[in-house]
């Protein structure tokens, strides 16, 4: 089965976004990645607020996030639907009732009960972030330039989600406790449900027996030049930047700060990546995002560099905040990747399957950078740096071959 590369594809009008349906989208993906991104942080602070182990607490965040990986496994729903903002919305409910079982069965059940729910919450967390990504294409317009700055607000939910959730649980435990802030961030995935049901129809882009399975998928992926790339390149910058948070705790001391500016560096990096965001959606980006990915992961590789080499606490700072801007705009041209080369039978698929790939490194980073550090503390953004540019160079040898 063949499955040929082809460019932006909706079934509604050309030229012309649905109206409102942009806002309707960001407040949805921004309100489930609140919830995708905090529930670990919950979890965690759920189990040491009661006293239960800290290796209880590790294994009880991981039901939560280890089984995004099997993702892909369920994104062909997403594809073979007839209409996929029923599958995201059943999703985001899903989702929130079985953290809300976990939270309240936590004190009075034996521990794997909870975690077996923690784990149904894992399963379906992927389609509230690749999920609701692959919805964009048929939101924002036909033109690139509407898709970009769409891209842009797609980029910047992931960061406000990410920033959100986890401040939500800090302030709500610190007021009351970590259980009430758990059940809050299960209550949103349901706002975020009847909002998602609210974005635009479109209909499905094939007969469910022309969707490929997961496996063909990824076959159909590695075969495809632009997708092959988008998947080792996220994955690399993905490995890389995770050592960011491990090394800011590490290098405090020969910064000659106190341990706690560690978090000043983490938010230095966070802001950059909303003012990355708000870049693309102000001036989107106009080249072919299969080469954009190449060199804007060069880019990302040289911040990391400076990152390395900062000598003084405000220039760690700058360093940060100028790896967040240009990760923004690497990770809006592997948004665009993945719409604009997957195919429509399997744009779920893509974009699901890329996002599995990009947690997996980004954790396997994290590990990493926590092993190697202790010998350098620049070690592991030096050998971060090294990897990208490894990547760059074969993807740019990758691109010519093609071309041939």
């Amino acid at each position: 089965m063949s499955f040929p590369v082809s460019k932006i594809q909706t079934r509604r009008d050309p030229g012309d976004p649905a109206p409102g349906g942009l806002a309707r989208y960001v407040l949805a993906a921004t309100l489930a990645r609140s919830a995708d991104g905090g529930a670990v942080v919950a979890i965690v602070l759920l189990v040491t607020a009661s006293g239960g182990p800290g290796w209880l607490a590790g294994i009880l965040g991981a039901c939560i996030t280890a089984p995004h990986l099997f993702g892909p496994l369920i994104a062909r729903r997403l594809d073979t639907a007839r209409d996929g903002r029923t599958v995201i919305a059943w999703a985001c409910m899903a989702h929130g009732i079985t953290l809300a079982a976990a939270v309240l069965l936590y004190p009075v059940t034996w521990p794997i009960i909870p975690g077996l729910l923690l784990v149904a919450s894992g399963l379906v967390g992927p389609l509230l972030t690749g999920g609701i990504s692959s919805r964009l294409a048929a939101i924002a317009g036909s033109d690139r330039i509407s898709q970009r700055r769409a891209q842009g607000w797609d980029v910047a939910t992931y960061g406000i989600g990410g920033t959100i959730g986890p401040s939500l649980v800090a302030a709500v435990s610190a007021w009351a406790n970590p259980g009430l802030a758990a059940l809050l961030l299960a209550g949103s995935t349901f706002v975020a449900a009847a909002v998602v049901r609210l974005l635009p129809y479109s209909p499905p882009a094939a007969v469910p027996s022309e969707v490929p399975r997961p496996g063909q998928t990824l076959l159909m992926m590695v075969s495809s030049g632009p997708l092959r790339r988008t998947l080792y390149m996220t994955s690399v910058i993905a490995l890389a930047v995770a050592a960011l948070p491990i090394t800011a705790v590490a290098s405090t001391g020969e910064l000659r700060v106190e341990p706690a500016a560690a978090g000043i560096l983490t938010a230095a990096y966070g802001l950059g990546g909303l003012l990355g965001s708000a870049g693309v959606m102000i001036r989107p980006m106009r080249t072919d995002a299969d080469s954009l990915m190449t060199w804007l992961g060069a880019a990302v590789g040289a911040a990391l560099c400076g990152a390395a080499f900062a000598g003084t606490f405000p220039a760690a700072v700058a360093a940060y905040c100028f790896v967040g801007i240009l990760n923004s705009y690497f990770f809006a041209a592997t948004l665009a990747a993945r719409s604009e080369y997957a195919p429509a039978a399997a744009r779920g698929q893509v974009f699901i399957w890329i996002g599995a790939s990009k947690i997996t490194a980004g954790s396997a980073g994290t590990a990493l950078a926590g092993a190697i550090i202790a010998p350098a503390i620049d070690l592991p953004l030096l050998l971060a740096s090294g990897l990208i540019a490894a990547a760059v160079f074969v993807s740019v040898l990758d691109r010519q071959h093609d071309a041939q």
